[in-house]
């Protein structure tokens, strides 16, 4: 889906930042994002391949060819586009939803994305990456989460 319409104010997002890729208990992805103090994280489910192209940004790798993610940097940047942010804008059904805002000439141009792919973007353009406020009910402290890793990790020493 792409919509043309003018970007929302800053004022009711907030900026957070990629802290890591990690897996829940079950195996599955997650990355996890967190606001500027590392204060509030929010955690979202992504597929393997998303966890892999996040995780190689981090680790500052480069892939021998260009992964999804590269490849959409490059037709943007050939088309005249450019990414200028990444917004985490709702969740629905446990399922979060996201925008690309995406600048050609004088026009903002907003496409519906999954986190996963819109962070992966973000993250190889070096753009910001921003999460509606109303979103921060479906965030965790992060001395929360801590805590309960701290845990977790002195009951699987005391089973090994």
């Amino acid at each position: 889906m792409c919509n043309y319409y003018p970007e929302r104010g800053l004022a009711m997002l907030l900026e957070m930042q990629v802290k890591t890729v990690t897996m829940d208990r079950g195996g599955s992805f997650i990355v996890l994002l967190t606001d500027n103090e590392e204060k509030k994280v929010l955690p979202i489910s992504i597929g393997p391949f998303e966890a892999q192209s996040i995780a190689l940004v981090l680790q500052g790798a480069e892939p021998p060819r260009p992964l999804s993610h590269d490849l959409l940097k490059t037709l943007c940047e050939q088309l005249g586009g450019m990414l200028e942010k990444i917004v985490v804008t709702d969740i629905r059904d446990s399922t979060f939803y996201a925008e690309l805002y995406i600048r050609q000439n004088d026009q903002v141009i907003v496409i519906d994305s999954r986190p996963s792919d819109a962070i992966a973007f973000a993250l190889r353009c070096g753009v910001n990456i921003f999460m509606e406020a109303r979103l921060v009910e479906f965030t965790y402290d992060y001395d929360d989460l801590i805590q309960i890793s701290d845990q977790e990790d002195g009951e699987n020493e005391e089973t090994h």
